[in-house]
Order: C-alpha cells, then sequence, then structure tokens
C-alpha cells in the first residue's frame, strides 16, 4: 500500500517508515513543494485532522491516502503542558532540543525532580471517501535532566512505566513496543487494510 505522510519531521518520518515497514511510505514533500499547514484545532485529532486534509486536497488525487500524526507529551505538573504545542513549547523556530530544554526547565521551576506525563499520539487517514483517526498512549514520568541520544524529541528526558531509563537510552526495539505512535498506528493499519 502507498502511504503519504504529511509531515517534513524527520524522526516522525523515521519511525514511521520503520513502523509500516510492508508499506510504502512517502513524505509529502517528495510530490509537492512542502507549504505551512496552520495547526489550529484545540485538540491533536483535530490537529492531525487537519494536516492530513490539507496534504490530501493540495495533491488533488482522489487515489492518495494520506496518513498525518499529531502527538506531544503532556506533564501533569505543568497542568498537561505542553500538549497540543510540544512542538513550540520551547518558542516559534524551536529545535527539538530547544524544546526538550525548555521542558527540563519548566519543570526544574517547579521545584520537582520529575512528574508524572504521558505522550499521546493521533493518527488521522484521510481518502477521498473516509475520514479516521485513532490514538496511542504511553505513560510515565517527565524527568528533570536529559539521558541518551536515541529517539528525538522529548524522549531523552521521559522514563516510561516500568522502566529505569529515558527513551533515549532504551534500544529501538524496546521504544517500538512501548511508544505511543506505534500503538496508534496498530490500529490505523486496520483501517487501513479495510480500505
Amino acid at each position: 500500500m502507498k502511504l503519504v505522510l504529511a509531515t517534513s519531521n524527520k524522526g516522525k518520518l523515521r519511525e514511521i517508515k520503520a513502523l509500516c515497514s510492508e508499506d510504502e511510505v512517502i513524505p509529502y514533500g517528495e510530490l509537492i513543494e512542502e507549504f505551512e499547514i496552520v495547526e489550529d484545532g484545540n485538540t491533536f485529532k483535530e490537529n492531525a485532522l487537519i494536516k492530513a486534509r490539507a496534504v490530501f486536497n493540495a495533491l488533488d488525487d482522489d487515489s492518495v491516502i494520506v496518513v498525518a500524526d499529531d502527538s506531544g507529551i503532556s506533564v501533569e505538573v505543568l497542568d498537561g503542558a505542553p500538549g497540543i504545542y510540544s512542538a513550540r513549547f520551547g518558542g516559534e523556530n524551536a529545535t527539538d532540543q530547544d524544546n526538550l530544554h525548555s521542558l527540563v526547565a519548566a519543570i526544574k521551576e517547579k521545584g520537582v525532580a520529575s512528574s508524572p506525563a504521558h505522550y499521546t499520539a493521533a493518527i488521522a487517514i484521510v481518502t477521498k471517501d473516509s475520514e479516521y483517526c485513532v490514538h496511542g498512549w504511553m505513560y510515565g514520568n517527565a524527568m528533570s535532566y536529559v539521558s541518551g541520544n536515541g529517539g528525538f524529541g522529548y524522549d531523552p528526558m521521559f522514563i516510561p512505566l516500568g522502566f529505569d531509563k529515558t527513551l533515549g537510552d532504551l534500544d529501538d526495539s524496546t521504544k517500538k513496543k512501548l511508544s505511543h505512535r506505534s500503538k496508534a498506528l496498530r490500529l490505523a493499519k486496520v483501517i487501513l487494510e479495510t480500505l
């Protein structure tokens, strides 16, 4: 199956390609010029659907299946922040490193070493006839330090429940089993198989 991904995020692209290894996964930027998509929804689901619809419409090809992911981390001690603003927590043009260090600093400012937190992934699927969205979650603790070089985004500061290492320290196969994105993609694959 040929899937067009509504993302230019290299980390997400790499992870989704690995999880959908039997499918042909193409970032939309290989088919058309990348463009800014305004994610003005109030939930991960709304933003995933906004991205998938925008790319589907821009491609102007009824035969494509567009898949979009909107995901982020919610930290209890920060009242659920950064949530849907995870990709720009460190500022408008923030890098993954800027976001990571901004979140570590925000947790330290609360005077705690860690906080319960969870990742959410919403995977939207848009075709000419239908729209779907599924979710996956991963629970654990957001730490006030960074450890490990694996993964991307906030992975080096997040310890999943039942583990004593950050996602940045865990191997890819372990992370793949736990990942919010892989949980959502498993559900998305059930839908994709029916299309």
